[in-house]
């Protein structure tokens, strides 16, 4: 019932910036915790950057300093801030939000970083 859109994926070159979105379709309450996942061809899905009212924000090692992620619960949206980025960076990047104890998933966007 719950729909993830999420948006902002595209091709970029080395060292530009992209930022992605997911809203919900409607609005949510008992939200605790939103993300964004990344999954590359032939790799595992990886969690990117979480944010939680009780944990705060987590990034993985390799996109520390260079993505940042946000919220706005008004709107039940969560952002990803993408700077400098790397042609590793490419992948399907997954939105996910924790809904009354229940994982709910963005359907994914290409972010694909080349010259």
């Amino acid at each position: 019932q719950v729909q993830l859109v999420e948006s902002g994926g595209g091709l970029v070159q080395p060292g530009g910036s992209l930022r992605l979105s997911c809203a919900a379709s409607a609005t949510i309450l008992g939200i605790s915790t939103m993300g964004w996942y990344r999954q590359a061809p032939g790799k595992q899905r990886e969690l990117v950057a979480r944010i939680s009212s009780g944990s705060g924000t987590k990034y993985v090692d390799s996109v520390k300093g260079r993505f940042t992620i946000s919220s706005d619960s008004a709107k039940n949206t969560v952002y990803l801030q993408m700077n400098s980025l790397k042609p590793e960076d490419t992948a399907v990047y997954y939105c996910n939000m924790v809904i009354w104890g229940r994982d709910y998933w963005g359907q994914g966007t290409q972010v694909t970083v080349s010259s």
